[in-house]
C-alpha cells in the first residue's frame, strides 16, 4: 500500500507563492495518477487538480486554473503543487491522494491512500 506525505505548507501573504510536495513510498508511483484536494474549516474537501501517471495531462478546478500547476518527478516518487498569486480563500489543509478511478466527473471517492495534509494559510 502506498503511503503519501505532504510538505511545504506555511503562511504566505496574498499574492505570494508556495510549492507543496507529495512524497510517495513504494516502487509503483509512476503507475498511477495523483491528485490534490483541499479542505477549509467548516467546508467539504474540494478538488484542486490531478495529473496522469506520466504527467502528460493535468486537470484543475476552475478556482485555481491559471494560478496553480501540478507536476511530478517519477524518478523521485514526488508530485508537486506550485501555487502562485495566492488568495486568502486558498487557505486550507492541502491533501494529496492516489487516483483509484480516473473519470470525467471528479469525486473524492475515486482517490485513495490520502496523506495527512499540510496547512496553507494566506493572509490578506
Amino acid at each position: 500500500q502506498v503511503q503519501l506525505v505532504e510538505s511545504g505548507g506555511g503562511l504566505v501573504q496574498a499574492g505570494g507563492s508556495l510549492r507543496l510536495s507529495c512524497g510517495a513510498s513504494g516502487r509503483t508511483f509512476s503507475s498511477y495518477g495523483m491528485g490534490w484536494f483541499r479542505q477549509a474549516p467548516g467546508k467539504e474537501r474540494e478538488f484542486v487538480g490531478r495529473i496522469t501517471s506520466s504527467g502528460s495531462r493535468t486537470d484543475y478546478a476552475d478556482s485555481v486554473k491559471g494560478r496553480f500547476t501540478i507536476s511530478r518527478d517519477n524518478a523521485k516518487n514526488t508530485m508537486y503543487l506550485q501555487m502562485n498569486s495566492l488568495k486568502p480563500e486558498d487557505t486550507a489543509v492541502y491533501y494529496c491522494a492516489r487516483v483509484t478511478l480516473w473519470r470525467a466527473t471528479i469525486v473524492a471517492s475515486d482517490f485513495g491512500s490520502w496523506g495527512q495534509g499540510t496547512q496553507v494559510t494566506v493572509s490578506s
